[in-house]
């Protein structure tokens, strides 16, 4: 299961619609180690400014892995990350995430990063089994 989701908040959503920002509350309790790894990137490109801030350490465990996995993968989750934190979001090889500013600026480097070229580039024998 990707989220604990409290009786209150599925609640919400058989009704109809979600407050988004409950939601995000729960990815923040259920997935704290991606929680952690994008807050920590944001405040990193806020600080250091530039065309974007990464994370190129692989997870301490699998189960960090998985919060990233899911986080990244869901649509929803990843959506509402990038709303909370006004940025958007890049994911490479089971560990790199990227964030970059909603500045068109950013355009360019956001596609080099997501490009097949880039993808190939960040291989290594390493990450083979993430």
């Amino acid at each position: 299961m990707s989220l604990d989701v409290s009786p209150a908040l599925l609640e919400q959503a058989e009704r109809g619609e979600v407050d988004e920002a409950e939601f995000v509350d729960c990815v923040r309790t259920s997935l704290p180690y991606a929680w952690e790894m994008v807050s920590s990137l944001v405040a990193q490109l806020k600080v250091d400014g530039g065309e974007f801030a990464d994370n190129q350490v692989p997870p301490p465990d699998e189960q960090a892995r998985g919060q990233l996995l899911r986080a990244l993968a869901s649509d929803a989750i990843r959506g509402s990350l990038e709303r909370h934190f006004g940025v958007r979001l890049a994911f490479q090889n089971c560990h790199r995430v990227a964030v970059f500013p909603l500045d068109p600026s950013a355009d360019d480097r956001l596609a080099r990063f997501t490009s097949i070229r880039g993808q190939l580039l960040n291989q290594s024998p390493e990450l083979r089994d993430c």
